[in-house]
């Protein structure tokens, strides 16, 4: 077991560079440090935060508890089942460097992903999403450790519960669980999600007739990088609220106002509103309070400008909230986890 670190810095653990420190921080490779960690009855009695890339965080506090940092690392090609060419990977693995490697076997499923911050073991607990793919389009199953019971469990995709940037893990009944690796179903025969408008057009003008998933992955990148900051660059944790939904009247409604609301007709009958858009409508692109401000590019990132604590984030997230619920009735949820 690594040793358990005291009073430990996590601003270069988290995405949005914000400073904070650990009461106690932990590296873990792998179940066996879990387990001892369970069987010290001092350490087992303390609130515990599972960290993998730190960029789906914002912490506001210090963490008065232990610190479980995911690290362990292995990726491999496990073969063909029912069709599918199952991949796994341990949690700690870079995500994007593990979609590039995925890529770099000929496998293609996961280009959508490309260019998403974090780690492996993250991509399921968010249940990451971009450009017409979720995880759990291409999720196959997944190794836990129950801190409650000490087994190490396998799920299936229903017993991970996915729901757009949800899952169990995010949930009273699954915070006990502490993933440990994630196998991936990448297809066999492979053809191009191009559903994503924006993505097809980009598809179209590069002159990709017969586009390969490197070539698709190469695009996506490109308009990320375009679009988003690098949060080596400035902090950030990417897409700070979730695109609401919204029923069918309401966004009937609101096209009444204002007809060149952005929406999305969903398979339930409800509407996905662009949570950048309405916040672009509200004039915040570009804005700051304090040290914190709205990436100039999309207004959907909100962005450390040096020096920011967590609490100036969330001043600007409230802000932005107040005034997109005053002129469209419509809430908007952070992505983030507040710490």
């Amino acid at each position: 077991m690594h040793a358990i670190l005291h009073d430990h810095p996590l601003d270069s653990l988290n995405t949005f560079r914000i400073p904070a420190r650990a009461r106690h921080y932990l590296r873990v490779d792998g179940a066996e440090q879990l387990a001892a960690l369970r069987a010290d009855p001092g350490l087992a009695a303390l609130p515990r935060l599972v960290l993998g890339g730190g960029s789906n965080m914002l912490f506001t506090r210090d963490v008065d508890g232990v610190v479980l940092h995911m690290t362990g690392l292995g990726k491999e090609v496990l073969g063909e089942h029912e069709g599918k060419i199952l991949v796994r990977a341990q949690a700690g693995e870079n995500w994007h460097a593990f979609v590039q490697w995925t890529l770099a076997q000929g496998l293609g499923g996961l280009e959508n992903l490309s260019l998403i911050p974090g780690t492996v073991g993250a991509a399921p607990i968010q249940n990451v999403g971009a450009y017409g793919t979720e995880t759990r389009d291409v999720f196959h199953c997944l190794s836990a450790f129950d801190m409650a019971s000490g087994e190490v469990l396998t799920l299936d995709a229903a017993a991970c519960r996915f729901a757009y940037r949800d899952s169990v893990f995010k949930h009273a009944e699954g915070r006990a669980l502490v993933v440990l690796d994630v196998t991936f179903a990448l297809p066999a025969t492979w053809s191009p999600n191009l559903r994503y408008a924006e993505l097809a057009r980009a598809v179209e003008e590069a002159g990709l007739a017969a586009p390969t998933p490197q070539d698709v992955g190469r695009t996506v990148e490109a308009i990320r990088r375009r679009k988003l900051p690098d949060p080596q660059e400035i902090g950030n944790a990417g897409s700070f609220f979730k695109n609401p939904v919204v029923s069918q009247e309401h966004c009937a409604r609101l096209l009444v106002e204002f007809p060149n609301l952005v929406h999305h007709a969903q398979a339930d009958g409800s509407e996905k509103l662009a949570a950048g858009w309405l916040i672009d409508q509200c004039g915040w692109k570009g804005r700051s309070l304090g040290r914190a401000g709205v990436y100039p590019k999309q207004a959907l990132v909100l962005v450390n400008l040096g020096g920011a604590t967590g609490d100036e984030v969330v001043r600007l997230a409230r802000a932005i909230q107040a005034d997109v619920k005053a002129r469209y009735g419509v809430e908007l949820e952070p992505e983030p986890v507040f710490i």
